[in-house]
């Protein structure tokens, strides 16, 4: 028995550590602090329409080429992803989406992100499909579809407040209906 203890505690560090650093690396800026600002106040001039989202999952899958790296279910796990560190975004998590703005991502398709195999594609996609690239990848968290819009007017369940982590209208704490924390 005790030849076993070592090696599972061992697995159960491992496994910790590497979650806790999925997380931090998730919360790191991947827009140069002297654009942070500006691309935070960047919004969709796109409604979120079927119509939007139909659009941006063509983009996802034809132009944009995102398909290849962030996979076809949006987790991160395309087949250009093998090897890739840091790993591409999993847009089903959905405490990315809490801590990124549309505007940031905006920014990071239009201009890549430093040191990440995240290139720009400004040149390639039009601002309009960037914005409807973002309406479709939204969907992957499950929580982004026509009509359903964040606290204050932000899309999906992104941010609420400076600094708070916001709701989905009608959804208590941590999504849940009737979650009385209002």
């Amino acid at each position: 028995m005790k030849k076993y203890v070592f090696p599972l505690l061992v697995i159960v560090i491992a496994t910790s550590n590497s979650a806790g650093a999925a997380e931090r690396h998730m919360m790191q800026p991947v827009v140069p602090a002297d654009k942070l600002v500006e691309a935070k106040a960047l919004k969709s001039p796109l409604s979120n329409t079927p119509e939007v989202i139909e659009k941006g999952k063509s983009v996802y899958n034809g132009k944009g080429g995102c398909v290849t790296c962030h996979g076809v279910d949006g987790d991160g796990k395309g087949p250009g992803a093998v090897n890739m560190n840091p790993s591409p975004r999993n847009f089903q998590h959905h405490g990315f989406w809490r801590h990124r703005t549309e505007g940031e991502l905006f920014w990071v398709i239009k201009h890549g992100s430093p040191g990440t195999a995240m290139i720009a594609f400004g040149s390639v996609l039009s601002d309009e499909e960037i914005w409807a690239l973002i309406h479709y990848e939204h969907t992957f968290a499950g929580r982004h579809g026509p009509g359903m819009r964040g606290h204050r007017g932000e899309m999906g369940p992104m941010r609420g407040s400076e600094g708070g982590m916001g709701r989905m209208e009608g959804m208590g704490h941590r999504g849940r209906r009737g979650g009385g924390d209002e």
